[in-house]
């Protein structure tokens, strides 16, 4: 009988229960890809992730991220979360604030800081990503998909980070909210071209708490709508940095995402020359062992 630690953490929230849950299995060392693939499944959780011993100089940690349905080489809430259950069982410390997290995708660099109410907020460096303009063909079909008109602000874009996001902007949060996609040609459509999903978004009206509203569909991988995407957000902010709307969103502002499935997810979005930062708070909602 095997016995691994186990976490079920909710990222994107200081409230248990009103963000994005993810399971974190510690010492996954032993456990084969199939094993891994079985465990994801049956948690049925956007994601799983496993944690094992780090292969490149300078990371703490590796881990290894799963959907129900496939493997990611990166994805935001898991890199968050994982960060958390991790610093919450000492088994790691940040370095003058920073992690470095080994994945898929490569090395991944995370910066823990505590804000004046004693939260602590945790955000991961975008990958570098290859952004692709859908052409006008694509995305009128993505707008059929979609059951909404896009935006028409700038062309939706492939924004490849790791994960593959086609962004989809939305005239505002209400059209993001009330947009109801046919899921089944979604997943045919993103299981043939090789894409994560899609995620939407529009502004909020001046004045609200959070800047943009945010939705993300991802059925070919068995998750038809993530309550809270980290990865999706920061294709977002790359997103409005390729189409130079960076000045009307700002470089620095708040993403909220759930209220479509009764969540209340908050991100915050850093959009620098060089770099974009996706951070959030984590809270432990489960801590025990997996027994199979």
């Amino acid at each position: 009988m095997t016995r691994l630690p186990f976490k079920t953490v909710d990222v994107f929230t200081a409230t248990p229960f009103l963000g994005n849950p993810l399971a974190v299995v510690f010492d996954a060392d032993d456990l084969s890809t199939a094993q891994m693939q079985r465990i994801a499944n049956w948690t049925n959780l956007s994601e799983t992730t496993f944690v094992l011993r780090p292969t490149q100089a300078g990371a703490d940690y590796r881990v290894r991220i799963f959907t129900p349905g496939a493997e990611l080489p990166f994805a935001g809430h898991p890199t968050i979360g994982t960060a958390h259950a991790l610093l919450e069982a000492g088994r790691i410390a940040p370095r003058d604030g920073l992690l470095t997290q080994e994945c898929a995708a490569g090395l991944v660099r995370l910066d823990v800081t505590r804000a004046d109410d004693g939260a602590r907020w945790i955000a991961f460096e975008l990958p570098a990503t290859t952004i692709t303009p859908l052409g006008a063909a694509q995305a009128d079909e993505l707008a059929r998909i979609l059951g909404t008109p896009l935006a028409g602000i700038a062309p939706p874009c492939l924004v490849d980070a790791g994960t593959r996001w086609v962004v989809a902007q939305l005239p505002d949060a209400g059209a993001v909210l009330a947009a109801a996609p046919d899921l089944v040609r979604m997943k045919a459509h993103d299981a043939a071209t090789g894409n994560t999903g899609v995620i939407v978004f529009g502004p909020h009206a001046d004045g609200a708490a959070a800047r943009i509203e945010v939705r993300a569909f991802a059925p070919a991988h068995g998750v038809d709508e993530d309550p809270v995407c980290g990865s999706g957000n920061g294709s977002i902010a790359a997103y409005l940095r390729h189409t130079d709307q960076v000045e009307s969103f700002g470089r620095d502002f708040l993403s909220s995402q759930g209220a479509a499935v009764g969540r209340a997810g908050i991100l915050r979005l850093t959009i620098g020359p060089d770099a974009i930062r996706v951070g959030g708070n984590a809270v432990t909602c489960v801590d025990g062992h997996l027994t199979f």
